[in-house]
């Protein structure tokens, strides 16, 4: 299997350009946002979860914390979308986000990479694995505290 780090990297690039991009044409719009929302989903929610999954998370706390992680960037991406808005203070744009923002999974696609690249993938996933009822990998918790600190409602992160 081959991780593309570049790939999620190019991801972020391109995240980063289209909303200035609509803000410097002064042609952003509700819809716009929300499709940018929908493929920061697909793109740092679900792609990361999918990987890791695919890189050997299979177990059955592995799925219910990944299915969290992905419900946790649905959940931080509508709460941004609709108080948007109220944090710009009528500007054009947010000055500090609440929660971490979704783009900061690429974090966890960086050590999938590494692990990829070291063969430590599938029964050689770092920390092994436990029985806890249900096989749980712990690496899989840097699923669900990423999860986690995206919808606190106490972490401020400036906006850059």
């Amino acid at each position: 299997m081959r991780f593309c780090p570049r790939l999620n990297c190019v991801r972020l690039v391109f995240d980063t350009l289209d909303g200035r991009v609509a803000r410097w044409r002064h042609a952003h719009s509700p819809l716009g946002r929300e499709l940018d929302s929908l493929a920061d989903v697909i793109s740092f929610g679900v792609a990361p979860a999918v990987l890791a999954f695919a890189a050997g998370m299979r177990g059955g706390w592995d799925r219910v914390v990944l299915i969290y992680f992905v419900g946790c960037g649905v959940s931080r991406l509508a709460r941004y979308n609709v108080t948007a808005e109220v944090l710009s203070e009528g500007g054009d744009k947010v000055k500090d986000f609440e929660g971490t923002p979704i783009p900061s999974s690429l974090v966890l696609v960086m050590v999938l990479a590494v692990a990829a690249w070291r063969d430590r993938l599938g029964a050689g996933l770092y920390f092994g694995s436990v029985e806890l009822g249900l096989v749980m990998h712990p690496i899989v918790l840097m699923f669900a505290l990423s999860g986690s600190l995206m919808i606190s409602k106490n972490l401020r992160i400036p906006k850059l």
